[in-house]
């Protein structure tokens, strides 16, 4: 069973979606701390709630990123994970901070990566009027946004869809795919190769895209 922090900015839906998957034996993890970046985010009454211990690096303290990514290593590193999960973490990580932890960094994109990085994502998914939209759970690298794929979840886009709508669909979606993505990571099955990730020993029914309801109009 491996030990895993959450780092969070807000409510932390994606972090309560862990902490029950955990709760339930679904995961072979323990979820050893909640660190926030924002003192007011409600993820963190959610994570105490549930007896995980919890931390605040508040980015607003440090003038330079470099020094906020040093507190909040110091931070994580008292947990002594080994996984570190972004779960909503609105801070662009510097570089050292993501090679300090190579391998065990992974993040959830609202979208189809490499298709529309950054923020705004469904806004912007309707605005170029895609068909598919969702969601992509990989190992992060320096590169924002970027980082081999472990999962992927795709929903349809509705033509009645705004843009509440079209984030809820794909909330579902992130809630189911993210706790599978570690539970692969904590059971040793995610292997890097050529920049890809392979999942070992596939068993009946997994699968690294998941499709439910394209053809839904």
């Amino acid at each position: 069973m491996i030990a895993l922090v959450i780092l969070i900015s807000g409510r932390g839906s994606n972090m309560a979606s862990l902490l029950a998957a955990a709760n339930a034996g679904e995961l072979p993890a323990r979820i050893v701390g909640v660190i926030s970046c924002r003192p007011d985010a409600q993820g963190l009454q959610t994570a105490a709630l549930r007896g995980v211990p919890t931390r605040v690096v508040d980015y607003r303290l440090f003038a330079e990123r470099q020094q906020f990514d040093a507190a909040l290593a110091e931070a994580i590193d008292g947990f002594a994970p080994d996984l570190v999960v972004l779960a909503g973490f609105m801070r662009i990580l510097g570089g050292d901070f993501v090679r300090h932890y190579g391998g065990r960094l992974i993040n959830i994109h609202p979208s189809l990566l490499p298709a529309f990085p950054g923020l705004h994502t469904h806004r912007r998914a309707l605005a170029e009027g895609v068909r598919i939209h969702g969601c992509s759970v990989h190992f992060v690298t320096p590169d924002l946004d970027h980082g081999p794929i472990i999962i992927q979840a795709a929903v349809p886009v509705l033509d009645q869809d705004d843009e509440a709508a079209l984030a809820a669909r794909v909330l579902v979606q992130e809630h189911r795919v993210y706790p599978l993505a570690v539970r692969w990571f904590a059971e040793g099955r995610l292997r890097l190769q050529d920049g890809r990730v392979q999942l070992d020993s596939p068993q009946s029914g997994e699968a690294v895209l998941i499709a439910p309801q394209l053809a839904a109009n």
